[in-house]
């Protein structure tokens, strides 16, 4: 997943002929006042931190200003702060719009049905899980149809607008279903999409590109956030692997799995701070290399919550074992591993002096009594149940 900041969101959507303020980047005080007295954007304008989170108004990074002196000031006041663990480098100068109403217009991937969203309301402005169930439309795409008429109308009479605007609106909705299908996009976004006048105007955009699909878009390869240097690393080698500022690590096996730990230990009060996605891995050095990536991240104890499927349990349970003769880690461990060949990997660990659990909230409660500083009793040394949900 590659998420674009906001003005790289905005010149796609203005290369497919999506009408876009416009803006200037600006990287200081001393950039933002040579474009403003240049004249490359007039004020009153409008200054917003270039940011990956979401919020940014709320918390101020978000400023209308009406003066040349106060967007200087609104941008050193800006760059180089912390939002959400991001700092700011980038700062978007743009015109200010006279806004008659706010709409919301997006084209996302629906896993659940496997096909293409269309998401379209007429209370745009506000975060998409904040909206009403009953104010947001939704409307599923056929991937071989596309964007038909029929789906197109039913936006249009939601929003009811007048003709100029409708029209385009009409070619706005081409428009993000062309960047959907040729930039290789899992979600394009323009919220708010503001009727200035009788004509609509993209204020934001938020587009996020397909990772694996980077080959065919060099422009956009390097643009993966702010990677920590480890996350770095990880992404370089292959490897799924995030930091969020916690003690725990988290080893696991696809993203559900890993996702599901995550909210078990913080619901148990614990914070994890590293997780690795194993994804569906059935080689003992991509294991090794994984694991030596974490005691990198100097966690305080590491979670692996393994359920073997496509990923067999012995597999893991090797490279684990490996890896611990490279390392010596000095964190704890906390195992539990389940499914495929899972006696074979609860054998090879056991050998090495690592007990597994069997149940997830037990393990995980364990997990955090660790990172409190406490100590555990070890998992009971019972016969493996044959097989067992994640």
């Amino acid at each position: 997943m590659v998420l674009l900041r906001e003005y790289r969101g905005k010149e796609i959507l203005r290369k497919f002929g999506v009408p876009v303020p416009p803006g200037k980047v600006v990287r200081s005080g001393e950039e933002a006042a040579k474009a403003l007295a240049a004249g490359e954007v007039p004020v009153p304008c409008v200054v917003k931190a270039q940011v990956l989170a979401g919020g940014r108004g709320k918390a101020g990074f978000v400023k209308l200003v009406n003066t040349a002196p106060e967007a200087v000031q609104a941008v050193e006041g800006m760059v180089g702060k912390e939002f959400k663990g991001e700092t700011v480098r980038e700062v978007l100068l743009t015109t200010k719009a006279d806004i008659a109403r706010e709409l919301y217009l997006s084209i996302t991937l629906d896993r659940s049905s496997r096909k293409p969203l269309l998401m379209a309301s007429a209370q745009g402005g506000m975060e998409i899980e904040a909206l009403p169930a009953e104010k947001l439309l939704k409307l599923p795409i056929h991937p071989l149809t596309g964007l038909v008429a029929y789906e197109k109308r039913a936006v249009s009479k939601a929003f009811d607008l007048p003709p100029a605007a409708a029209k385009d609106l009409d070619r706005i909705m081409d428009s993000l279903w062309a960047i959907f299908e040729k930039e290789d996009a899992e979600l394009v976004e323009i919220n708010p999409l503001a009727l200035v006048g009788d004509r609509l105007l993209a204020l934001d955009a938020k587009v996020i590109l397909e990772d694996d699909a980077m080959f065919r878009h060099t422009d956009f390869q390097q643009e993966h956030g702010e990677l920590s240097p480890l996350e770095q690393k990880a992404h370089d080698k292959g490897i799924a692997f995030v930091e969020i500022g916690g003690d725990i690590g988290v080893l696991a096996n696809g993203a559900g799995l890993t996702m599901a730990t995550l909210d078990v230990l913080y619901q148990e009060g614990g914070r994890p701070g590293i997780f690795l996605d194993l994804g569906g891995t059935d080689d003992p050095k991509k294991v090794v290399e994984a694991f030596l990536m974490m005691t990198e991240a100097k966690p305080k104890v590491v979670f692996i919550n393994i359920f073997g499927g496509v990923t067999r349990c012995d597999t893991v349970a090797t490279g684990l074992v490996e890896a611990l003769k490279q390392a010596k880690p000095d964190f704890p461990l906390v195992a539990r591993i389940r499914g495929n060949n899972e006696k074979e990997g609860v054998q090879i660990l056991r050998a090495a002096g690592i007990g597994s659990y069997t149940d997830l909230a037990e393990a995980a409660r364990n997990v955090v009594a660790l990172e409190q500083g406490k100590s555990i009793a070890p998992p009971p040394a019972a016969a493996v149940a044959a097989g067992g949900a994640p």
